[in-house]
């Protein structure tokens, strides 16, 4: 019954800052948020009738990810989720990269599992996220710069060009 946290009920996809997938069968929906993470949400009753007897009840779920038709590892590839979990929350998925995500209940044997249920979506790149964020760096380190630059031309000029400075340290030096 291991979920890697409270789910969202009643979280509903809003048009501004959200776009929902569903998968072929309607039981699998991602949620594609402006923020570069996706909600997946699931119900059973899309999968067909509940289980015949007691034995055979659910053990879980798998997920398998892949992008680009290319299984590769990041954070959902193959993940075993609790009987009680109902979403899963992929944080940070890449930008301009098509996904498809196929999700699998386990039944206790004898019952065969289900086909998966699969939905692909693409996530929209944050791109002027990321510029921003590269033009702000780079322009703190550049006034961090500046302001050094000016220390140190302040500090030459009171101590290395001042004529009185060279007076004093001659008369010193006598």
């Amino acid at each position: 019954r291991l979920c890697f946290r409270p789910p969202a009920r009643g979280f509903q996809c809003a048009a501004r800052g959200c776009r929902a997938h569903r998968s072929a069968g309607g039981a699998l929906v991602a949620n594609v948020l402006r923020n570069g993470s996706v909600l997946l949400q699931w119900g059973l009753r899309h999968w067909g009738p509940p289980p015949p007897r007691p034995a055979a009840a659910l053990r879980g779920f798998a997920l398998n990810c892949s992008w680009d038709g290319t299984y590769t590892r990041f954070p959902c590839d193959s993940v075993e989720l609790g009987a009680a979990c109902r979403d899963y929350l992929l944080a940070e998925a890449h930008g301009s990269v098509r996904y498809r995500l196929c999700l699998q209940p386990r039944y206790a044997p004898p019952r065969p599992a289900p086909p998966a249920q699969c939905v692909e979506f693409r996530v929209e790149p944050a791109a002027m996220r990321d510029i921003v964020v590269a033009m702000t760096a780079v322009g703190g380190s550049i006034c961090v710069m500046l302001v050094f630059i000016c220390l140190l031309v302040a500090y030459i000029t009171e101590n290395l060009m001042s004529p009185r400075g060279g007076h004093a340290a001659a008369a010193a030096r006598r």
